[in-house]
């Protein structure tokens, strides 16, 4: 699949089939991932995969009722890496560690769609109750929650505002 089509293509996925995923294909996704770009190619950002289902009940739970969070055979928690990032400073630790961890989210989100595997990136959650269920170290800040599956949902198109309103040349 070519990029455009898969940027185009892509869909928040929040029905998933019963089957599981082949352990390759997760395996991949997360490579894909990392290969997002990251200030000063540190790559600030650590994946937590969960497969337990009373784990991923209780991310549904952290995660404002989500109920589609614990139905998905997989769930990928996406955590800024805010140690690794340290060099960099302040600014490192507010702003690099979630551009470095927003990118890899994207980067799964496309090659996930890219194989037929739907996917949402979920950030409406508890962080401090993510935290606690998956034993994050202070180092970590939990940033997205990814339920990724075999979609039993098309997802719908969604609108974008009209590019003449939010293209800015030269100044604001």
């Amino acid at each position: 699949m070519d990029v455009e089509r898969c940027i185009e293509g892509r869909r928040s996925i929040r029905s998933f089939r019963a089957e599981g995923l082949d352990d390759r294909v997760v395996a991949e996704a997360l490579r894909m991932a990392n290969l997002a770009p990251s200030a000063g190619n540190l790559q600030a950002r650590d994946f937590i995969v969960v497969k337990d289902q009373g784990t991923k009940k209780a991310l549904a739970e952290a995660a404002l009722d989500q109920d589609f969070v614990s139905e998905a055979p997989v769930v990928v928690v996406f955590c800024a890496n805010l140690q690794r990032i340290g060099h960099y400073g302040e600014r490192g630790r507010s702003l690099y560690c979630l551009q470095d961890t927003a990118a890899a989210v994207e980067n799964m989100l496309l090659y996930l769609h890219s194989k037929g595997v739907g996917s949402v990136w979920v950030g409406a959650f508890d962080e401090s109750r993510v935290r606690k269920i998956l034993s994050v170290p202070s180092e970590g800040r939990p940033v997205a929650i990814v339920p990724i599956g075999y979609p039993a949902e098309e997802g719908s198109k969604t609108r974008r505002i009209d590019q003449d309103r939010i293209v800015h040349r030269e100044k604001w």
